[in-house]
């Protein structure tokens, strides 16, 4: 008997397969767009931790992991951005303070979203951010390292430590404001479409209304380290997806399977025939078979001439059968059929000077 998928996977592969999927390229080079955040919004996923009486879902975790790795396999950067969301729905979830009635409802429905900004407490005993008592409310003076959404998030989690070393966390809008000020968006080595940025923040002021959780350093630290020592199922939909554009045809990211992203589109390129040139006059049988070769180049030919599969010709003599492999650059070979050449020549050696 085959059991249904949740709705909520279900609804994860349609956004997926006609939302994300199809401009996933474009987004990884550009930013996320806010069309694709709307969708997220939507689709009830920002929602899926969330208690029912506050529009959640209340899934179980296996689907919340399920619907990770089908978002972060279709585009990981617009998955990036609304996974920080999550963060904020548990805290109130499990909050009595006043902020959960007023945050929790529009948030599980996906009214708001929302970003964190918290990393920075795993630098203690350092201090990024420090957070003091000051008139019937909070004080955050310090600098977060990094912020991802901003421009897309409408509200933010941010957190600091107190002067009793207590972890304490409190909503705040997520723009530009007196006491907080974003820097220019990050260039990353990966993800750089998030729109990451960093906060200055001097004299930030927030009222205790705001606060959504507040307690000892040490018994946050026991509750964030699993966080950083278990894997996240984002990786899991990253590889999935890797291996789709392996199995399309002939390999090439022009006909990628739907759950290809933009993290596991690889950048290829390839000769217009397997030949070292267009024309060859060996024809088809000298054509490598159909596909594209990633930029970075593979192991060596066996033979070194053109690429072309198979043993080589009855005439052919290889200046070197094999590159070396601790040369700086390939030495140059040359095919007989079709006078081309692959490599470069090798440096000269240095003369050596004698007495």
């Amino acid at each position: 008997m085959t059991i249904p998928p949740h709705p909520l996977v279900t609804r994860a592969r349609q956004l997926a397969a006609e939302v994300l999927a199809p401009q996933a390229e474009r987004v990884d080079q550009e930013v996320v767009p806010a069309s694709s955040i709307e969708a997220v919004k939507r689709s009830g996923l920002l929602g899926v931790s969330a208690p029912v009486e506050y529009g959640g879902s209340a899934a179980p975790a296996a689907v919340a992991r399920e619907t990770t790795e089908i978002l972060a396999g279709a585009c990981c950067s617009t998955w990036f951005v609304q996974t920080q969301h999550h963060t904020p729905v548990i805290t109130l979830a499990n909050s009595e303070l006043p902020v959960r009635e007023r945050l929790l409802g529009p948030l599980a429905k996906g009214e708001l979203l929302s970003g964190v900004a918290y990393a920075q407490l795993r630098a203690y005993p350092r201090l990024p951010v420090r957070v003091t008592r000051e008139g019937g409310g909070w004080r955050f003076d310090g600098t977060v390292p990094w912020y991802t959404g901003w421009g897309l998030n409408d509200v933010m989690l941010l957190a600091g430590v107190t002067d009793s070393d207590e972890a304490l966390f409190a909503f705040t809008e997520a723009r530009e404001q007196p006491g907080l000020r974003p820097s220019p968006a990050m260039r990353l080595a990966a993800l750089t479409a998030s729109r990451t940025v960093s906060l200055e923040l001097g004299g930030l002021w927030l009222p205790d209304d705001a606060v959504a959780l507040r307690t000892p350093y040490a018994t946050w630290a026991a509750t964030d380290r699993p966080r950083n020592t278990n894997a996240s199922p984002a990786v899991f939909g990253v590889t999935a997806s890797a291996l789709d554009l392996l199995d399309s045809p002939g390999g090439d990211p022009a006909a990628p399977s739907p759950r290809t992203s933009c993290a596991a589109r690889s950048r290829w390129s390839a000769p217009s025939t397997g030949c070292c040139r267009t024309g060859c006059p060996r024809g088809p049988a000298h054509s490598a078979p159909t596909g594209s070769w990633p930029r970075r180049r593979p192991s060596p030919p066996a033979y070194g001439w053109c690429s072309a599969p198979g043993p080589p010709p009855s005439n052919w003599t290889p200046s070197a059968p094999r590159w070396p492999k601790r040369a700086p650059r390939p030495v140059r070979t040359a095919c007989t059929t079709c006078s081309s050449t692959v490599g470069s020549p090798p440096r000269p050696a240095r003369p050596v000077e004698t007495s």
